[in-house]
């Protein structure tokens, strides 16, 4: 099926009260695996290349540093694989940029091909989120792509995404912000958090969210409530890591009896990233315990010193860089490197497979209204003259 934007898939999450994952992506093999379990599950498929996730598909391996060239170069080369992937199957698939920090990164990721977009002004004033948050909206509706804003500050780190606080989304300023940007979605803040470690007993202010939602409901406005920073660590991947030469201290996520509760107060669509990461580590490791002799490949075995000399580390892209050459297309090119990319997709089919469940967007494919960026740009132009 070809893509689509995302607010179709929003639409339907909002109408069967569901929540919609969206998971992180970085390498060919993750895109791969992710479609084929949601396709296993008939699910709609979410997928989310973050703004240095551009920049490490573009070739760059150092992507802290990642330039605009890195990603627009990423951009179009994600874009190209969710494309070629997505024919395969029959369920609705939509890619979106998670956490684009400017216009030019967004402006990339739009003309590279993706269908969805966020703007992440959170750490601007008010008024200059709003206004970053509307060019954005300008220049991405009239292409019939979707728009993500985000309102309130997220403690952690994710890329280079950091806070030491959180400020709690407003559920007034939420209102204003959306009806004057006219965003499809918006992020809010409500006791979730970026990274490994978001505490112990997370306890969600999912009163924040009802509040925005009804506020939503009486104005007639539609916009889908996302929740970020909601990985739910399990523990058992953690101390698996760790039996296994990691050294992961200090890492804790949201329950899922937390994500249920989000879920039914109005949460829409809820970004996994960390236990993604988590998972492929695991699995990583594992192989290489498993097959020792993979520890001295010629190029497994870099792999494999990385690892060693990283053992708190749990974000395979510092692990990648050997490989990049399979990461980049999806093609292997040795039988050990093969058995690389398939420990890296068990990984994002387990925790894909697993929460799409717990979300409950699991046979919901048949729900969404399949809508071209052609048309979608269409019910823009419509909506906005009304």
């Amino acid at each position: 099926m070809p893509m689509i934007p995302l607010r179709p898939l929003l639409e339907a999450a909002e109408k069967h009260t569901y929540a919609q994952g969206a998971f992180n992506i970085n390498a060919a093999c993750q895109i791969r695996a992710a479609m084929e379990i949601h396709a296993l599950f008939r699910s709609p498929v979410l997928l989310q290349g973050a703004d240095l996730a551009n920049g490490f598909m573009g070739g760059r391996t150092d992507f802290m540093n990642s330039s605009l060239d890195d990603k627009k170069r990423g951009a179009a080369r994600i874009a190209g694989l969710v494309r070629q992937y997505s024919e395969k199957y029959v369920v609705p698939v939509a890619l979106h940029l998670d956490h684009g920090k400017d216009f030019n990164g967004v402006k990339a990721a739009v003309d590279g091909g993706y269908t969805s977009v966020m703007i992440d002004g959170s750490a601007l004033p008010f008024q200059e989120n709003l206004d970053l948050t509307r060019e954005v909206v300008k220049y991405a509706h009239p292409l019939g792509v979707t728009v993500e804003g985000e309102l309130g500050v997220l403690a952690g780190v994710e890329d280079d995404v950091f806070s030491r606080r959180s400020a709690y989304t407003n559920p007034l300023d939420a209102v204003g912000f959306i009806r004057k940007t006219g965003v499809d979605c918006l992020a809010v803040s409500y006791g979730t958090k970026h990274g490994a470690s978001k505490g112990i007993n997370v306890t969600l202010r999912c009163e924040i969210v009802s509040a925005i939602r009804e506020c939503l409901l009486h104005e007639g406005i539609f916009c889908a409530l996302v929740s970020h920073g909601s990985s739910t660590v399990p523990s058992r991947l953690v101390e698996q890591i760790n039996c296994l030469g990691g050294s992961v201290s200090g890492a804790g996520g949201v329950p899922l009896p937390e994500i249920h509760r989000a879920i039914a107060s109005g949460i829409r669509k809820i970004n996994v990233d960390t236990d993604i990461r988590l998972s492929v580590t695991r699995n990583l490791r594992e192989l290489f315990l498993q097959q020792p002799e993979l520890q001295k490949h010629p190029v497994l075995g870099q792999v494999y010193a990385l690892m060693e000399k990283n053992p708190a580390e749990v974000d395979p892209r510092v692990f990648f860089s050997p490989v990049m050459q399979a990461i980049l297309t999806g093609e292997a090119g040795s039988s050990e490197e093969q058995l690389f990319m398939e420990a890296v997709e068990l990984g994002v089919k387990e925790i894909t497979g697993s929460l799409l469940v717990e979300f409950g967007s699991s046979g919901m494919a048949d729900a969404v209204s399949v809508c071209s960026l052609e048309k979608m740009a269409d019910r823009y132009k419509k909506e906005e003259s009304v």
